[in-house]
């Protein structure tokens, strides 16, 4: 077991046991190693094929969907599918083709292996880590997120353990295209995606650069009420308090115009949830997306108690988005909500002011957003604190960035200068949390320390000015990855 995490085996026995204790999957670590068609692929040499498309069409289970006209100078970007089992102790069984994109500069750049810890988006765009290190980027759609679902789709099999073997078996396939540096990152579930891979294969990357990751305890995690009661001033947390009752006081108003906007500017249908609760839900979810996205100046413009019934349901789209307890949101998401109502775990909401207002109450909870029956499925409670004891006391040259009033920051993860790993947070930063935003001192920090794991010299942070100007001058997207479910799955 000392193999797997690196560390001491009592942790790593803990960890594996404590996953499938309540609900996990039994993946012993040791079950993941490369099958026949990795073998056959880490014989692959620069030499003997010196043009990427060949390199990439010789790895046995590896397609090659498309290649894209180039999005920079330098760059090629392939859109890619690859073979994976659905059930890494059983790879006989049921197998699945989990859809990835390909950012290419050369073979002796570092690789920066991305998850967005959702679908993804066949455009190419780069992330942080990528433009910072002008790396190779290998962007990895989660497992269970369409198209990347095995049929038939064995929910069992959607755990932290597979979708890290996922990444693992990627690795393996990949590394000898790429024997340079690896650094892996993603923003929020992505970012957790990628803190799960490094606890159950902690040599698979050189380090990690996570942006707005949580640590979530249950499905309704109270410590997320506490951390909203103190953004803000006073009056606005009221103004926001005083709007979520305004809405559910006047539902025979907000209501019908709730389902009307939805559907006229989104196409959105309510059958699922039904409008009364997915209008409930929305509204729950206010003071949460008010910060997560949102700041101070969002204050201002709260609706006050009279206003127009239009305004009210304006301003939940504003910030809530009309979508987001939809039948196609729900359904797009089932992923997400399965793995939180599983594993991962969620925020809890402030209901107390709503008392006598609220129709389901304690009900907003991602079970029940699932759009299948729960059921047979619950929740493992040792799952999310066995990572976080890894990730604290074992995790090596992780890099965590966080925004200083975004309420996902309550879960923040801890880490250990001693092994080498850091955590900043932005200073009046929510959700959008990124390297290059961090106050200077920081910034050089985790600049430094970035390139120095990428196996690159250092450069200034003025350097680094003149090149975000440059990149954003050529329009090609630079982004954390972090998904904003509020807005709709990403699209092509």
């Amino acid at each position: 077991m000392s193999r797997f995490f690196g560390r001491p085996a009592v942790l790593a026995c803990a960890l594996a046991l404590g996953l499938q204790a309540c609900g996990g999957s039994e993946l012993p670590p040791e079950s993941i190693t490369p099958s026949a068609p990795e073998v056959q692929a880490q014989s692959l040499t620069q030499d003997a094929a010196p043009d990427i498309l060949a390199q990439l069409q010789a790895i046995p289970g590896l397609t090659v969907v498309q290649e894209q006209p180039a999005p920079a100078p330098g760059v090629r970007f392939f859109v890619l599918t690859y073979d994976q089992p659905a059930d890494h102790l059983r790879p006989n069984g049921t197998r699945f083709q989990q859809r990835m994109t390909l950012r290419y500069r050369s073979a002796e750049a570092p690789m920066v292996l991305a998850s967005t810890g959702y679908g993804i988006s066949t455009f190419s765009f780069q992330l942080e880590p990528t433009f910072l290190l002008q790396g190779n980027q290998l962007l990895v759609e989660h497992r269970f997120f369409e198209p990347s679902r095995p049929q038939p789709a064995d929910w069992r099999l959607l755990s932290i353990e597979q979708a890290a073997a996922d990444h693992h078996r990627i690795v393996q396939a990949f590394k000898p295209l790429f024997p340079g540096k690896w650094i892996s990152t993603g923003g929020s579930k992505g970012g957790m995606t990628s803190l799960y891979h490094r606890a159950f294969f902690p040599r698979d990357v050189d380090a990690t650069v996570a942006y707005v990751a949580p640590n979530s305890y249950g499905t309704q995690d109270p410590r997320y009420v506490k951390f909203l009661s103190k953004l803000g001033t006073p009056e606005c947390r009221e103004d926001i308090r005083n709007f979520q009752h305004e809405v559910l006081a006047r539902r025979s108003e907000t209501a019908p115009l709730f389902q009307a906007a939805g559907a006229a500017n989104y196409g959105s249908t309510y059958d699922f949830l039904g409008v009364d609760k997915a209008l409930e839900f929305s509204t729950l979810e206010v003071a949460f997306a008010f910060w997560q996205h949102g700041n101070a100046s969002l204050c201002d413009l709260i609706p006050q108690p009279g206003a127009p019934a239009e305004a009210l349901v304006g301003f939940l789209d504003r910030v809530v988005g009309l979508s987001y307890m939809s039948d196609g949101d729900l359904d797009y998401y089932a992923a997400y909500d399965f793995q939180a109502a599983t594993q991962l775990g969620s925020y809890a909401s402030e209901e107390g002011h709503l008392r006598g207002l609220l129709r389901y109450p304690r009900q907003y909870d991602p079970r029940n957003l699932v759009p299948f029956n729960m059921g047979p499925y619950p929740f493992n409670p040792l799952a999310m604190p066995l990572v976080e004891g890894w990730v604290k006391a074992f995790g090596e040259r992780i890099l965590l960035v966080y925004g200083e009033n975004d309420p996902w920051s309550t879960g923040a993860f801890s880490v250990s200068a001693r092994n080498d790993s850091y955590r900043f947070f932005e200073p009046g930063g929510n959700h959008g949390a990124s390297i290059t935003r961090l106050p200077e001192a920081d910034q050089a920090v985790a600049l430094e320390r970035l390139r120095t794991w990428a196996g690159l010299p250092a450069q200034s942070t003025a350097e680094m000015s003149l090149r975000a100007k440059s990149a954003k001058s050529s329009g090609e997207p630079i982004t954390t990855g972090v998904v904003d479910r509020r807005r709709g799955p990403p699209r092509d």
